[in-house]
């Protein structure tokens, strides 16, 4: 069984395309609702939540965990798997981040593989990178991008207010104003030249994929997380199957919230009308 943890609901658009993609696969979701946002949050206690809901995925019967939150992934996920990890006691299990396949996505080049190599080495491309406050002032997209694409120019814009849009349905003209303005933005940063690649390095994002995609030229490839994510897990199964084992009488999708599950459960349709309903979870943090 594969767990899936966000600190709200955005991480759902990358759950529903890997359970379009992984039918045979069975997962679990956790949203750590009760203490959204994460992106005011100090460091150590993003790791700390983030850590605490690891473990009870963990607990729950999950192998492998998938951060699908790109503040998690930003601030902890590193933490996680080289300190905590290793001397944790859960042996046999692994955290995985959906950075590090976004990057592969944008550089053509595996996440191993942290030196430039040829022909990477000398792409010059324009590189857009669209993501909330958090997740642009980590710097982390910007930093393992030029890593091993040393020549790409990497542009990043904070679209600040645009997930909260979309939480709170906004219009499509409102959310259409929100996208323009940030590829406005972007655009003053790059001298009036579109980007070549546009990764979209917010969970919600993919719900107004669309909207970017106008106002941005056709020659511009899109980069979504969720298609990404799902890209990248493939392979990464097909290398470790032991990961999908799943205990007996468990049911192949459950969500699990932190917060109001009613609650919880009315605003996801936002994101994916077919979820089965929230449950409430415990999440202990020691």
């Amino acid at each position: 069984m594969i767990g899936v943890f966000d600190s709200g609901l955005g991480g759902l658009t990358v759950l529903k395309a890997l359970d379009q993609r992984f039918p045979e696969h069975s997962f679990l979701y956790l949203g750590d609702h009760a203490n959204v946002p994460y992106g005011n949050r100090p460091s150590d206690e993003i790791v700390d939540l983030t850590r605490a809901a690891v473990e009870t995925l963990f607990r729950s019967g999950c192998k492998l965990v998938l951060l699908g939150c790109n503040t998690a992934t930003a601030v902890a996920a590193r933490r996680l798997q080289q300190v905590w990890l290793p001397g944790s006691g859960w042996r046999g299990h692994n955290v995985l981040g959906i950075v590090a396949p976004t990057v592969e996505a944008a550089t053509q080049t595996p996440w191993a593989v942290a030196t430039p190599q040829y022909p990477q080495k000398y792409n010059s491309d324009l590189i857009a990178v669209f993501g909330t406050t958090r997740t642009i002032t980590s710097g982390v997209y910007h930093e393992e991008i030029r890593k091993r694409c040393p020549r790409v120019e990497v542009v990043q814009q904070i679209c600040a207010h645009l997930a909260g849009a979309i939480e709170d349905e906004a219009t499509e003209a409102e959310l259409d104003a929100l996208v323009k303005a940030g590829v406005d933005g972007l655009l003053v940063q790059t001298g009036g030249h579109p980007p070549h690649r546009a990764i979209l390095g917010c969970t919600h994002f993919p719900l107004v994929e669309h909207l970017f995609r106008r106002h941005l030229p056709p020659f511009t490839r899109m980069l979504s997380q969720p298609e990404v994510v799902a890209d990248s897990l493939e392979d990464y199964l097909a290398r470790r199957p032991h990961y999908t084992d799943c205990p007996a009488g468990v049911a192949r999708l459950r969500l699990l919230t932190t917060g109001d599950a009613s609650e919880i459960s009315a605003r996801a349709r936002i994101f994916w009308p077919e979820a089965p309903a929230f449950v409430h979870a415990l999440v202990r943090r020691s």
